[in-house]
């Protein structure tokens, strides 16, 4: 049974490659090649021949050999079966128990494979001691990665903690913000709420006074209206009944009242409230603002200013 694999693989393996057939393809001289082998021949060589019989093809793409395709995929699907039936430590073609190591190959071979035409002049050496050999130089080339993987976990555990660390720092920073900042929003609403009452109270005392003041007038210009109707009603009489009422309506005719006092200094004072108003908050924002032990770090107090007046400027 062996030697019938044997055989069979040296049929179904490809000449230039020796493995078995890769997409096959036969020329006219009925030899059989891997395409990527035939090709890489000719183009290697620069001329389309036979690699084995070196007769010329006329053909730049050969035809599939379709029926040793079949059988390259039924020879590997039984060998893959036998390999997974039988133990692991026989060959998969000669059902030998696997007690050489190829050097060149570098795969476990049978006593039959010693002898086959894919392993001639190969170097081999018993599995035992080519298993020992390739241990030791697995373990030497391993034990610079365990030094490494070492060293990365520890980095990799400073960095876990630093991160954790980065994390809760700037939510506790995030925190003290946002408390800063709703301080000086409370502040900055307190001193426009302070503001717009100082506003309110000096319009309702102009408005009450110009109240007082209109009403005044009201009373003033009704009761000389009502003289000068009087007046016109005696201008308008017959010449006897006004000679006769002439002296009572002369003294009616003169006027005791002073004339109207021109109106000033009634209107809002707005440059009052407004002129340098962001500067003088500034300054009475600037007193409640303690020195913080952060803005100390290399922030200059002209910075902390500025931000102060950007957030005016905003507001």
């Amino acid at each position: 049974m062996a030697g019938r694999f044997s055989l069979l693989e040296e049929e179904l393996s490809c000449p230039v490659c020796t493995e078995i057939f890769t997409d096959p393809v036969v020329l006219k001289c009925s030899h059989s090649f891997c395409k990527a082998c035939l090709q890489k021949c000719w183009e290697q060589k620069g001329s389309r021949e036979c690699p084995v019989c070196r007769r010329k093809s006329s053909m730049d793409h050969p035809p599939f050999s379709l029926s040793l395709r079949n059988a390259c995929e039924a020879f590997l699907k039984e060998r893959s079966q036998r390999a997974t039936a039988g133990s692991e430590e026989l060959c998969s073609l000669h059902s030998e128990k696997l007690k050489l190591f190829c050097l060149v190959d570098q795969i476990p071979v049978c006593y039959v494979c010693q002898t086959s035409k894919k392993h001639e002049n190969h170097k081999l050496r018993p599995v035992q001691e080519a298993a020992e050999e390739y241990k030791e130089k697995l373990r030497t080339a391993l034990a610079p990665l365990q030094e490494k993987l070492k060293a990365f976990n520890e980095v990799k555990l400073v960095c876990d903690q630093t991160a954790e660390h980065i994390k809760s720092q700037a939510q506790r920073t995030e925190r003290q913000i946002k408390m800063e900042f709703e301080k000086l929003q409370q502040f900055l609403k307190d001193e426009e709420a302070a503001r717009i009452a100082a506003l309110r109270e000096e319009e309702e005392q102009k408005s009450q006074m110009m109240k007082e003041k209109i009403e005044k007038m009201t009373e003033e210009i009704s009761s000389l209206s009502e003289q000068i109707r009087a007046i016109e009603q005696e201008l308008g009489a017959e010449d006897v009944s006004f000679l006769q009422s002439y002296k009572d309506t002369v003294k009616r005719a003169q006027c005791t009242l002073q004339d109207p006092e021109k109106v000033s200094g009634a209107l809002v004072d707005v440059a009052k409230h407004l002129g340098n108003l962001k500067y003088r908050v500034w300054e009475k924002m600037l007193g409640t603002v303690q020195y913080s032990e952060y803005w100390g770090q290399g922030v200059p107090h002209s910075h902390c200013t500025e931000r102060i007046f950007s957030i005016l400027s905003t507001s």
